[in-house]
């Protein structure tokens, strides 16, 4: 089991910037593949930035590439996102998430998530 615990969401001007972050504890950090998603009112959950184990990889959706940055720190159980240029559109209830393996921008490939934390962008 993993626990997962977002933080560092809030309110925003467009234009602003937010780091986030995701807390976990349980079984071995490194061992997995985080992923952040987000949902906004009466949306689906999408894919949002994913990092791979390894620290070697990142991916991001083509609607913040450009943006923002996540990253982890495997000594501290801890992965974030920062976010940078912030829109209106960004608005949104965002959670990370633990994958063991598979494809990284599905919500289905991941198998912990957190309560997710609420970011507002004002216009």
């Amino acid at each position: 089991q993993v626990r997962l615990v977002e933080s560092g969401g809030g309110l925003v001007q467009a234009g602003g910037s937010l780091r986030l972050s995701c807390a976990a504890s349980g079984r071995t950090f490194s061992n997995y593949a985080m992923g952040w998603f987000r949902q906004a009112p009466g949306k689906e959950r999408e894919f949002v930035a994913a990092i791979s184990r390894s620290y070697g990889s990142t991916y991001y959706a083509d609607s913040v590439k450009g943006r923002v940055t996540i990253s982890r720190d495997n000594a501290k159980n801890t992965m974030y996102l920062q976010m940078n240029s912030l829109k209106f559109e960004d608005t949104a209830v965002y959670y990370c998430a633990a994958a063991y393996a598979g494809n990284y921008r599905a919500v289905g490939t991941y198998d912990y998530w957190g309560q997710g934390t609420q970011v507002t962008v004002s216009s």
